[in-house]
């Protein structure tokens, strides 16, 4: 059920961007945003790590490839955003 609710939220973000109700200065620091909810949103994963016991107790059994896994599925998803964000702007130029 929350699908919906990121799906839903995408897509109001998508319709704000599309129709042009952000500011142009608000849109020029949009990089920013992102990249300090990013920021946000990973130090919240921290949280939820260093809280659950579990996790820490058997962080050794999670071992180097539970690292290279998060560390690529970071990388990739900052990656997709800049490739994504990148195209749309220049794609927004053109018209």
């Amino acid at each position: 059920m929350r699908i919906l609710l990121y799906i839903g939220i995408i897509s109001m973000g998508a319709m704000v961007g599309y129709k042009e109700l952000v500011s142009e200065k608000v849109f020029s620091k949009m990089g920013t945003i992102q990249y300090m909810c990013l920021l946000f949103l990973l130090f919240v994963m921290g949280i939820k790590i260093g809280i659950n016991e579990n996790v820490l107790l058997s962080f050794h059994k999670l071992g180097f490839t539970a690292i290279v896994i998060s560390f690529f599925a970071i990388s990739f998803s900052i990656l997709g955003v800049k490739l994504i964000s990148k195209y749309i702007i220049e794609e927004k130029k053109v018209k």
